[in-house]
């Protein structure tokens, strides 16, 4: 099949690769000269723009972009791909923005003529390398039954979440919900070592009791409890502060388009703002641990 994709960063260029090993035929653009040469050399051929890959004879085009502004101006702009993209090709956003973007953006492609589906995944870049990606898809049935089988090559979970817009929803009410959690676990991990416990034991407490969640059984805060975790690296690598800090904000900003409250959300929210705030936004996430430890 031959399919154009647009953003080759940490997710994307992964991602690609998978396509490229699956044997599709790829044609992929970014601003990143080093991220472009890094897939033409796997065997891809670039384009000069995503008009260009629009006019390329494409039958799938997907997209992994920063934020909604980048996704409006890659679909919607002047040489963008609604303005260069024939009638009929599928158009997958992986990006993670907020709903209502996603969904102004598949009502735009349907006036053109595409099909659209959005589906933001989760997995970070480990899952993306391994083609393990859990996708979460919003769009009509057919189109889902579409995309499943291109997906598959890069995800091994593939949800199908209802209609336009509602990949978006789980990704940001999923991911807000992770984001309250970690916190929950880092103040009582925190307490429990500040009272005297063993970290590993107070967590094999927790991880069999009522308090067992995946931010303390798979990807504890504390160092040492959870080997090969970011906690157990120097937080290094995982899922950005930053990236956290994004998509409380999306859910934040969904919410108030709904009249809908988010009082831990927000108040996650501002806990990772002053984390960030302190120069953390590059740490995992779960570094959030050190404003209970009182650590730099």
């Amino acid at each position: 099949m031959h399919i154009g994709f647009l953003g080759l960063g940490n997710m994307g260029g992964p991602m690609a690769h998978n396509l490229l090993k699956a044997g599709h035929q790829l044609y992929v653009f970014d601003v990143s000269v080093t991220a472009v040469a890094g897939l033409t050399a796997a065997g891809a051929q670039e384009a000069t723009s995503a008009g260009a890959i629009a006019k390329a004879g494409v039958e799938v085009i997907i997209t992994m972009l920063p934020a909604a502004t980048h996704v409006r101006e890659v679909y919607l702009g002047d040489d963008g791909l609604l303005a260069n993209v024939q009638p009929g090709v599928l158009l997958i956003d992986s990006s993670t923005i907020d709903p209502m973007s996603a969904r102004e953006v598949a009502a735009a492609a349907a006036k053109n003529g595409n099909p659209m589906i959005d589906a933001p995944v989760s997995g970070g870049t480990v899952g993306a390398a391994a083609g393990t990606l859990t996708f979460m898809v919003g769009g009509s049935e057919a189109d889902f039954q579409k995309a499943q089988p291109i997906l598959a090559t890069m995800g091994k979970n593939i949800i199908h979440c209802g209609d336009c817009g509602n990949g978006q929803v789980a990704k940001v009410a999923n991911n807000m919900l992770l984001g309250i959690s970690m916190i929950g676990a880092a103040e009582a991990m925190s307490l429990g070592v500040a009272l005297g416990m063993d970290a590993k034991v107070l967590a094999g407490v927790i991880n069999s009791s009522s308090g067992r969640c995946w931010s303390s059984e798979i990807y504890n805060p504390f160092p040492g409890v959870v080997e090969n975790s970011p906690a157990s690296r120097g937080y290094s690598g995982g899922f950005g502060t930053d990236l956290m800090l994004k998509d409380l904000g999306l859910a934040s900003e969904a919410a108030k388009q709904v009249h809908q409250p988010v009082i831990l959300g927000a108040l996650a929210q501002q806990l990772y703002q002053a984390f960030s705030m302190q120069g953390n936004g590059t740490l995992d996430f779960s570094a959030i641990i050190k404003l209970y430890r009182q650590e730099n």
